[in-house]
C-alpha cells in the first residue's frame, strides 16, 4: 500500500522512493525501499535517497515512516554499498530521540541493513516478512543447523522471542494503519508534546472492573490489562510488544485525553516476576516515552526478580540496571500505583520514590516490604519455629507471625507514614486520582545536566 504523496520534496533511486507526505493526518517523512533490479537492495543511490529524507525529517521535525522489503546491501555495487547503508544508519541514529522512527517490514530485511530495525522506535512486521543478519546458508555452514527464512527470522519469532517487532500484522495495509495509530499518541518531534484529544469518558468514572479483577490473595493470577483498560480512557490502550516478555506489559494510552506511556507487571504470566526480557522491554519503552514527552504511569504487582542461575549468568544485574537507569533518568511526569504486592529490589526498580517518581499511590490491600511475609518469618523466626516439634503447632505459630509481620511492615500505611508513597487510594477512584495528579504535575520541567550522555548499562 503506497502512501498518498504530497509533492513537496521527493527523491527516487532504483529501489528507493522518499517524499514528504501525510499519514492519518500527520505530516511525515516517508521512504520505501523495495523492487528495482536487485529486490530492494541498498546501493549508493538508494543510500543517498534515504539519507536525504532522514536529514529532512530531522531539519523539519517530522516523524520518519519507512516501508522495507530489502535483500540487503547491493553486492553488484561492491564496497560503496556497505558505506551506503552505514550512512543510513548514521542518519537514523542522529534522528533517534529527535523524531519518532517507525519502520514497516513487508518482505525480506536481511544482512547488515537489518540492523537498521534496531535503530527504530517501533517496528511493524507483516506475517510473511522476515529479518536476520546472517542467512540460512551461513547458519548451516557455521553450525550445521538447517533453517529457513521463517524459522530463522520470521515475524512471529521477532514478535515473541527477539522483541524486534513491536507489532505483527497480516498485511502491508494493516502495517501502514498501525503506524498511523502509533503516531496518534506521539508528538512530531522531541520539542513538542502530544496533542490532547477530546475525551467523552468521564474522569470521575469508577473503576469497578479494576477493583473486582485484582484478587486480594497475593498468589492468585489475573490479567493486569483489564485494570489498565478500566483506568485509561475507553478503547485508548495500544499494547506494544504484547507477546515478548509477557510478564511485563507496555503500551500507549490516554488519560482524560492526554497521551501516556503504560508499564505494568503482569501477574498472569510468570507471576509478574522481573527477568532480563522484562527489564530490557520496560527500559527501552521508558526511555522512548521520555524522549517524546509522554508521562509515565506504572502499575506495580510483582513478587520480585525471577531467580535462577541462567539469569544471573546472562547478566541479570546489568540488565536489571537498565530499568533502574531508564526510570532514574526520565524527566517526564511519573506516576505509579501499587496494586497488590511490591517486594524487595523489584519494588525499587518499578519507579519507586527513591528513583524520583513524582507521585506514588497504593491500594489499601497493597503489600510493600523487603520480601513476602512467609519468607521474612522464615528468616527472622526460623530458629523459633524449628524448635516447635509439633507440626500443627508450628504451622499455627508461623501463620500468626506472618500476620503480625504483614500488619507491622507490609501494609501501605506504614510506607505512607514514612513518605515512601504519597497516598493510599480506593481502587474505584484510581482513574480520577491519576487524572487529577497528572493535571497537577503536567508542567514539570527538569533541567538537564551538562554532559555528552549517560553511560547506559546496555
Amino acid at each position: 500500500m503506497s502512501l498518498p504523496s504530497v509533492p513537496v520534496t521527493k527523491h527516487r533511486s532504483a529501489s528507493a522512493v522518499a517524499h514528504l507526505t501525510e499519514l492519518g493526518g500527520h505530516r511525515i517523512a516517508e521512504f520505501s525501499i523495495r523492487g528495482g533490479t536487485h529486490a530492494g537492495s541498498i546501493g549508493p543511490a538508494e543510500g543517498a535517497t534515504l539519507v536525504r529524507i532522514g536529514q529532512s525529517a530531522i531539519d523539519l521535525g517530522l516523524p520518519i515512516v519507512g516501508t522495507i522489503a530489502s535483500s540487503g546491501a547491493d553486492v553488484s555495487e561492491g564496497l560503496p554499498s556497505l558505506h551506503a547503508w552505514g550512512e543510513v544508519a548514521r542518519v537514523l541514529a542522529n534522528a533517534s530521540g529527535v523524531v519518532p522512527i517507525i519502520l514497516c517490514v513487508v518482505g525480506p530485511c536481511v544482512s547488515g541493513p537489518a540492523l537498521l530495525l534496531g535503530l527504530a522506535d517501533v517496528v511493524i512486521m507483516t506475517e510473511g516478512a522476515f529479518a536476520y543478519v546472517s542467512g540460512p546458508e551461513t547458519v548451516r555452514s557455521f553450525t550445521g543447523e538447517i533453517v529457513d527464512n521463517s524459522t530463522l527470522g520470521g515475524a512471529i519469532f521477532h514478535g515473541q522471542r527477539s522483541g524486534v517487532a513491536e507489532m505483527v500484522v497480516g498485511t502491508e495495509a494493516e502495517a501502514v494503519l498501525a503506524a498511523a495509530h502509533v503516531l496518534d499518541y506521539l508528538p512530531s518531534n522531541h520539542l513538542e508534546t502530544p496533542a490532547p484529544v477530546f475525551c467523552d469518558d468521564p474522569v470521575e468514572r469508577k473503576c469497578d472492573s479494576a477493583q473486582s479483577t485484582v484478587p486480594t490473595q497475593s498468589s492468585l493470577a489475573y490479567d493486569v490489562r483489564i485494570v489498565i483498560e478500566d483506568v485509561l480512557d475507553k478503547s485508548s490502550f495500544l499494547e506494544l510488544r504484547a507477546n515478548h516478555a509477557a510478564n511485563l506489559v507496555t503500551g500507549l494510552g490516554r488519560l482524560d485525553g492526554q497521551s501516556v506511556g503504560i508499564i505494568a507487571n503482569q501477574p498472569d504470566y510468570r507471576a509478574g516476576t522481573i527477568d532480563i526480557g522484562a527489564s530490557e522491554k520496560a527500559a527501552r519503552f521508558v526511555q522512548w516515552c521520555d524522549c517524546f514527552n509522554l508521562p509515565l504511569i506504572t502499575f506495580v504487582d510483582t513478587p520480585g526478580f525471577e531467580p535462577g542461575r541462567d539469569l544471573e549468568w546472562r547478566g541479570m544485574i546489568r540488565h536489571g540496571a537498565e530499568l533502574v537507569h531508564a526510570y532514574a533518568a526520565a524527566s517526564v511526569p511519573r506516576l505509579g500505583v501499587i496494586l497488590r504486592k511490591s517486594y524487595g529490589g523489584a519494588y525499587i526498580v518499578m519507579d519507586s520514590k527513591g528513583l524520583g517518581n513524582d507521585w506514588c499511590g497504593a491500594w489499601p490491600t497493597a503489600e510493600i516490604a523487603v520480601m513476602g511475609a512467609r519468607g521474612a518469618v522464615q528468616i527472622l523466626e526460623g530458629k523459633t519455629l524449628r524448635d516447635i516439634s509439633d507440626q500443627d503447632e508450628r504451622s499455627a505459630k508461623s501463620e500468626t507471625l506472618e500476620v503480625e509481620y504483614s500488619e507491622k511492615f507490609a501494609n501501605p500505611y506504614v510506607a505512607a507514614e514514612r513518605g515512601l508513597i504519597d497516598s493510599v487510594i480506593e481502587p474505584r477512584e484510581t482513574r480520577s486520582v491519576l487524572a487529577k495528579v497528572l493535571e497537577q504535575i503536567s508542567s514539570k520541567r527538569e533541567p538537564s545536566l551538562f554532559r555528552r550522555h549517560t553511560n547506559t548499562p546496555l
